[in-house]
């Protein structure tokens, strides 16, 4: 697939984009690439395999800019979608075999137009492409982690609340290492050693390298939301099992003084003048209660209870 810069994307054929003096967009499997590179007359000779795409990154060679991208799927972080792409002044060319490129291409199709067309601003509306649903994605996780620190402060230990606050983090670990990667990405593009790219449309970089911070930080801010929900979490945890210990601890510190009086009187001793009496066993209990009610009030008071 082949397209022209003008006031908006527009479909060509190979002879149109070569005939052309307005700059291109090529999108190229691998196997179309392998046959038709030096047609591109780029100077180069990369042999991408998309499979083996690990991160977004751009590398200048001396007459063209070459790079891959590994977008994690807004859908799913833990699946990637690669390609790779070359470029100089006269356009881009995508070599991707898994039909992303063309997805994001035929959004800006449908939903840009150019007053001053140039391949610097088809640049940035097509990293802007990737991030799009971001902002609303941020915002979701934030507010998720809002509603799950709620459900812990109001005494909801389930853990499958601390596992999704997890599996966030997780994402947003994701997202961190892509808005690196893209913004690394970017300051390449903005120091254009080749002069690709002209000087007053190097603006465009400048503006995505500034949302990317932006979003990296919003990332990091709400990573560390996530964080501090595991440490209340854990709060919660240990005040639980204080409570416990203490109910345990006071029980034991009641039921000890009864321990040794039916210890004392348990005893078989022949002369315990206590056993004989009429009154040993209603004495007895009453201490028993005594001491009961005793502790209780003591503890109470020093609001061990």
């Amino acid at each position: 697939m082949y397209y022209l810069i003008q006031q908006s994307l527009t479909a060509a054929d190979f002879a149109q984009i070569k005939a052309s003096h307005n700059q291109f967009v090529a999108v190229l499997t691998s196997a179309q690439w392998l046959e038709q590179k030096d047609s591109f007359d780029m100077g180069i000779d990369i042999e991408p395999q998309t499979g083996e795409v690990h991160s977004t990154k751009a590398e200048v060679n001396y007459d063209s800019l070459t790079g891959t991208f590994s977008i994690p799927d807004r859908n799913d972080l833990e699946n990637v979608r690669r390609f790779a792409f070359a470029l100089d002044e006269k356009g881009v060319v995508f070599i991707d075999d898994g039909g992303t490129v063309k997805k994001i291409i035929d959004e800006i199709g449908r939903t840009k137009k150019w007053r001053l067309p140039s391949l610097e601003r088809f640049l940035y509306d097509f990293l802007e492409q990737i991030v799009s649903r971001d902002r609303d994605l941020l915002e979701q996780y934030d507010s998720e982690l809002s509603r799950i620190e709620t459900i812990i402060e109001n005494e909801d230990d389930s853990l499958d609340n601390v596992e999704r606050a997890n599996e966030i983090r997780g994402d947003l670990r994701i997202l961190r290492v892509h808005y690196e990667q893209l913004l690394d990405f970017s300051q390449e593009l903005e120091e254009n050693e080749n002069s690709f790219f002209k000087s007053d449309n190097l603006r465009y970089f400048r503006l995505f390298i500034n949302r990317i911070e932006r979003f990296s930080d919003s990332a990091k801010a709400i990573g560390d939301h996530a964080v501090q929900i595991r440490d209340i979490y854990k709060a919660h945890l240990d005040i639980k099992q204080n409570r416990i210990m203490t109910v345990l601890t006071v029980v034991t510190t009641v039921f000890m003084p009864l321990t040794l009086i039916v210890g004392w009187y348990g005893m078989n001793f022949r002369y315990m003048p206590e056993l004989e009496s009429v009154w040993g066993y209603p004495v007895v209990i009453a201490a028993s209660a005594l001491i009961l009610v005793g502790s209780l009030l003591y503890f109470k008071k020093k609001k061990w209870l």
